[in-house]
């Protein structure tokens, strides 16, 4: 098969990915993940060397764009409080899954490691969706659950590259040159912005690849992975790229039209069916361990914070999602060794799973209406700093 055809396979299901991501309303990650799950098995679709690079520059970019789409503002309004939950959202998942899969799947430390942390996460692309799609964004308790997804992901990715990295040379140089960048790199890019300005050979999209390919190149280096340095960059330019939608619409439209399509479709490849159908009972127990740590972990919280038992159990369902970081992390074990094809295609599937059941259920039995909404006070001293308050 020469290169064009490969090409032309690769975006013919990217194409139909995106056809049915807006015929059906679902995210195109997942469209895009199960179609790659029909290449691999139906087609033998195979990623080869030029495919494996896009899908990874895809992987850093999404990552990326994941942190600079955090709002500031709302961060500052529901540091507390966002802290608190994202921090529990992360830590209980990460354990109980970990220790099911070490003590009783019989996984071994590394997969049970990948399994935690792929588990962990709380998708922030299928939360804002829901955030854009109902007008909840806009509110308190829309603010606050997007605030706290984000601290959730920099946990997976944190853990991800500490649990992994191997303490040598390189690695202090990757952790110098990444501090570096993170405090240089605001006022740099804003300097830089300005010099060049908009431009259609797109100079401020080029010195934005620039510092993410620095930072990948001194982490594989380092033994680690490539995006705990593009989400830490994302989360330091947000509010840079608070101040150039222009240019976050730009590299966004790139990122999701050239590369994630290729990072999804290849993760979705190596997806084994025959490995799926034997392992359906520990796919469901997973999910449910992940689910119910999501929910130990989160529900009290957000009755500390004073939220109602709807609000509270829809912020605990939509906390549970999972899609973009599980799929990083358990790509990243399966391609560095540390899991099998059926442990991929286990976890991948709990991933899926849990964008859908919690999302459904959240959105069905349990999604606020705005005007119902009340005011917010985000300084509460002993208590908490979020309340939602009478009247």
């Amino acid at each position: 098969m020469n290169v064009w055809e490969t090409a032309f396979l690769w975006i013919a299901l990217a194409l139909a990915a995106s056809v049915v991501s807006v015929r059906l309303a679902l995210s195109v990650a997942l469209a895009e993940i199960l179609f790659g799950v029909l290449g691999g098995n139906l087609f033998h679709l195979q990623p080869n060397e030029w495919v494996n690079f896009l899908a990874g520059l895809g992987g850093v970019l999404l990552t990326f764009l994941a942190g600079a789409e955090i709002e500031p503002e709302a961060m500052r309004q529901h540091w507390k409080a966002s802290l608190v939950l994202g921090f529990v959202s992360f830590l209980g998942p990460f354990l109980g899954a970990m220790a099911y899969a070490y003590y009783v799947a019989g996984w071994d430390p590394n997969a049970a490691k990948i399994a935690g942390i792929a588990l962990s996460t709380t998708s922030v692309a299928v939360v804002y969706a829901v955030m854009i799609e109902t007008g909840l964004n806009r509110t308190p308790l829309g603010k606050l659950i997007l605030a706290a997804c984000f601290v959730t992901d920099l946990g997976t990715v944190v853990a991800l590259g500490l649990l992994f990295a191997h303490a040598n040379l390189w690695l202090l140089v990757f952790v110098t040159a990444l501090a570096v960048t993170m405090a240089m790199a605001p006022r740099l890019t804003r300097w830089f912005f300005r010099q060049v300005g908009v431009h259609t050979s797109e100079p401020q999209i080029k010195f934005i690849l620039l510092l993410l390919l620095m930072l990948g190149a001194l982490a594989v280096k380092a033994n680690s992975e490539a995006v705990l340095g593009s989400y830490l960059l994302g989360l330091v330019l947000a509010g840079t790229m608070a101040q150039n939608r222009d240019f976050l619409h730009r590299i966004r439209s790139m990122t999701f039209t050239l590369l994630t399509p290729f990072y999804f479709l290849k993760a979705g490849s190596y997806i084994s069916l025959s490995a799926l159908w034997g392992a359906a009972g520990l796919i469901s127990v997973l999910l449910a361990v992940k689910v119910v740590a999501k929910t130990i972990g989160c529900y009290p919280v957000c009755r500390w914070l004073r939220m109602s038992h709807r609000e509270s159990t829809y912020t605990t369902l939509l906390m549970s999602t999972g899609l973009t970081f599980g799929t990083i992390s358990a790509l990243f074990g399966l391609t560095h060794g540390y899991i099998t094809q059926a442990q991929y295609t286990v976890l991948v599937s709990v991933v899926i799973g849990s964008a859908l059941v919690p999302t459904i259920i959240a959105q069905a039995f349990f999604k606020p209406a705005i005007e119902e909404q009340r005011a917010v006070r985000t300084e509460v001293p002993k208590r908490a700093s979020l309340v939602y308050e009478e009247g």
